[in-house]
C-alpha cells in the first residue's frame, strides 16, 4: 500500500500498529517518488535440536581462557543475599 511521507509522519503509530499485528506493508513516497519500505521484520527462529548441533560443533574454549574465567569469577566480591 503506498501513502505520502506527511500522512506517514501523521499516522506513524497506526502505521506501525497494521504492519505489526496485520503484517501490512507501506511503500512511503515523497513527491510521488518511493522513498522506503515499512513492512514487518523477518523474525528466525531457531529449533533448539539445531542450536544444540551447533553448540556441539562449536569448538572448544582454550584450557588458559577457561582458567582467566575462573580466576576473574573467583576475584569478584560476593553479593549479599536481598532482603527480601
Amino acid at each position: 500500500m503506498k501513502t505520502t511521507a506527511t500522512k506517514a509522519a501523521r499516522d506513524f503509530s497506526d502505521l506501525l500498529n497494521r504492519v505489526h499485528y496485520r503484517g501490512e506493508e507501506f511503500v512511503i513516497e515523497r513527491n510521488g517518488e518511493p522513498i522506503c519500505r515499512m513492512s514487518p521484520v523477518e523474525r528466525r527462529f531457531v529449533k533448539g535440536s539445531v542450536l544444540f548441533d551447533y553448540l556441539k560443533s562449536a569448538p572448544k574454549a582454550d584450557p588458559e581462557f577457561a582458567a582467566d574465567l575462573e580466576e576473574i569469577r573467583a576475584a569478584q566480591p560476593s553479593v549479599p543475599d536481598p532482603r527480601w
